[in-house]
């Protein structure tokens, strides 16, 4: 056997490994020329980078929680390249609809709206080196389901041994730590939303369960 083809079955162990027990069902949003180019405006205007495509290298996973109770009306929530009439909040500071790379239904079920290393925007000052997670539900009586933890434990674990690279695993909630460190990108620093997903519980929870996968600690916020 040459050394070469016994790197391969070692690279096809691997992943065998890191796909166990997890199934991945891809469900593409909309992502077409319109959102490309929105993606790389956004990149321009707030990381003041002129990139020629939206590939990003990961550095760290972000968890959320969509707000809103079904699959169907998380997935259009992001289906369309533009961000609706309902989100003015963001609209100000780009017209680039939110999305996601990994979308989990209540019941664990895992969908990859996009692929991996594709930017999405899901948080600010750090899109450019984050894979994003959401899980339907987490507030109006849809708290976050043991089903979607297990799958959140699965899925970061396999994001993680896929990227070496990717050093954290944060809640949206947390993404306010990351001002001043080396990963945050953004320009504007009035541009800033108060998040309160997945919440601390969860986030306990899923880094106790993961933390084999050797996390480096979250960055402490200064105070003023």
């Amino acid at each position: 056997m040459t050394k070469t083809n016994a790197f391969l079955i070692f690279l096809m162990g691997v992943l065998a490994f890191s796909c166990k027990g997890l199934k991945i069902h891809d469900k593409p949003i909309v992502f077409n020329d319109e959102r490309e180019k929105l993606t790389l405006e956004y990149i321009k205007d707030h990381y003041d980078i002129v990139a020629e495509n939206s590939t990003i290298v990961p550095k760290l996973i972000v968890v959320h929680w969509t707000a809103i109770p079904t699959l169907e009306g998380s997935f259009e929530a992001f289906n369309n390249p533009k961000l609706p009439s309902w989100r003015p909040d963001l609209k100000n500071a780009s017209a680039l609809n939110v999305s996601i790379q990994f979308l989990i239904d209540r019941d664990g079920t895992v969908y990859r709206l996009m692929p991996e290393t594709t930017m999405a925007r899901h948080v600010i000052g750090l899109n450019y080196n984050a894979i994003g997670i959401e899980n339907v539900g987490g507030t109006n009586g849809t708290p976050l389901t043991e089903e979607q933890l297990k799958a959140n434990i699965k899925l970061v674990s396999y994001l993680k041994k896929k990227y070496p690279n990717i050093d954290y695993l944060i809640g949206h909630h947390e993404y306010t730590l990351f001002e001043n460190h080396p990963l945050w990108k953004e320009k504007d620093k009035l541009y800033r939303t108060i998040k309160y997903d997945p919440g601390d519980k969860f986030m306990k929870e899923l880094r106790e369960n993961t933390q084999s996968l050797d996390w480096k600690p979250l960055p402490i916020k200064e105070s003023l």
